[in-house]
């Protein structure tokens, strides 16, 4: 229990009367008349919050919660006692978080509750934990205040933020998959399944007529084609120091985790199973699953991952990768590489070409671009202009060299990476090379 405000400016026109006295002594009666009068009501005041409020707490908030996205947190106060309480509410909310909406005063009758609201904007992924609620109790002459910690601990998953999943599967339907960016094409015909016989349409190429079905039924049959089913997706996450970078405030590693996402998502809807598995610093394996179910096991698995201070061992990530995919598979490798990693890329390229197909997602911070647009007006900024063209340069002879070594490559900012993965992995579905 602790003396309110009001109670401090109190005792502080107290103590001004006190020392009036000495300059005037016939004000000592009055005085004496105010001081039992404060006495007595700071007393009765405290009397009535010595006794503890009969006061419980709940709080109802998603075990999981994406990060850098608002969710509400709601906390229901119920009050057992047989008289009103001025409360103030605060919720121990997760250090790595930013909260709008407390505290909370308000006033709550005896055999009432009272619904309080705020949300919360989680800004780490990984597990947070509610460590309690704290109640400041007023008394009925605002003189004293009294706290008291309920320990309503609630402990959630802080996930990667979904959003671009759920817009995917809003815009899932052939006419809206260009809303989100994802380009629809024509299929070649090569390397598809064969799904039916229809009639033939204008654009239908010759390869794709049946001559027999259309002597039979005099009239032009087209073959119908659908994407190969029942592949295999294998990411390779890096999560060495090379991750660490940000671009506007969002870590480049929180963007890749959403691009893995939505490109399982879009695979998994192909039909296609999809595993991972991690290096540099975190060593974990999801061995490749089918179903929709596997979105949500796969957010298990990486939602506390952070990029580390190791660095990557590409050739080891390649040998496991023989180890434990017989199978031909699309490696999609997600990092950050430079052109000093290039002959070790060179010995992982060599280990994976020959089973598997393999597309290097490599990120450039945005920055790069952001400098060919700047004014060159002095000597120092010459030269910034002159590293980063041929910083880029290099970058793209990378690039190139992998093309040439038979591996498929995209070198985009973090931001572009959801889209331009999934981009990537439909055109190779459609061409048939994997």
């Amino acid at each position: 229990m602790r003396p309110a405000r009001l109670l401090i400016y109190l005792l502080g026109v107290w103590s001004l009367l006190a020392l009036a006295t000495a300059f005037q002594p016939e004000l000592d009666g009055p005085l004496l008349a105010v001081s039992v009068a404060t006495v007595l009501a700071v007393l009765m005041d405290a009397l009535s919050i010595l006794c503890e409020p009969h006061l419980k707490i709940e709080r109802h908030v998603p075990h999981n919660l994406p990060l850098g996205a608002w969710s509400k947190v709601e906390l229901r106060i119920h009050n057992h006692g047989k008289r009103s309480y001025k409360l103030s509410l605060f919720d121990y909310y997760p250090q790595e978080a930013t909260i709008e909406g407390l505290p909370h005063n308000f006033t709550l009758a005896s055999g009432q509750y009272a619904d309080i609201h705020y949300r919360i904007q989680p800004t780490r992924r990984g597990d947070a934990l509610f460590a309690g609620t704290e109640v400041e109790c007023r008394s009925r002459l605002g003189l004293w205040r009294r706290y008291r910690l309920f320990p309503v601990e609630e402990s959630i998953k802080v996930y990667p933020n979904f959003s671009e999943v759920t817009k995917y599967n809003l815009l899932s339907t052939d006419n809206q998959l260009s809303q989100l960016g994802i380009r629809r094409q024509q299929q070649r015909g090569e390397g598809l399944e064969f799904h039916q016989l229809r009639e033939y349409r204008p654009g239908d190429t010759l390869r794709q007529i049946d001559w027999k079905a259309t002597a039979r039924l005099r009239k032009p049959i087209s073959r119908e084609y659908q994407i190969e089913r029942d592949q295999q997706l294998i990411f390779l996450l890096d999560c060495s120091r090379r991750m660490r970078s940000e671009d506007n405030g969002i870590k480049h590693f929180d963007q890749t985790l959403n691009a893995m996402l939505l490109l399982s998502y879009a695979a998994l809807r192909q039909g296609d199973s999809v595993g991972f598995i991690t290096f540099g610093g975190q060593q974990r394996y999801f061995a490749p699953q089918k179903g929709q179910q596997v979105v949500n096991r796969i957010l298990n698995q990486v939602y506390d991952l952070e990029a580390t201070t190791h660095t990557a061992d590409y050739t080891a990530v390649a040998r496991e990768v023989l180890g434990r995919q017989r199978k031909r598979s699309l490696i999609v490798l997600l990092t950050n590489m430079r052109d000093e990693d290039q002959d070790e890329l060179n010995l992982m390229l060599g280990l994976l070409r020959s089973r598997h197909l393999v597309l290097i997602a490599n990120l450039r911070e945005s920055i790069l671009d952001q400098v060919n647009n700047i004014p060159v007006n002095d000597f120092e900024q010459a030269l910034r202009y002159a590293a980063a063209r041929d910083y880029q340069n290099r970058r793209r002879q990378a690039h190139t060299h992998i093309t040439k070594m038979g591996a498929l490559a995209l070198d985009v900012t973090a931001e572009q990476l959801p889209i331009s993965l999934v981009n990537r992995y439909l055109d190779i579905k459609r061409s048939g090379k994997l």
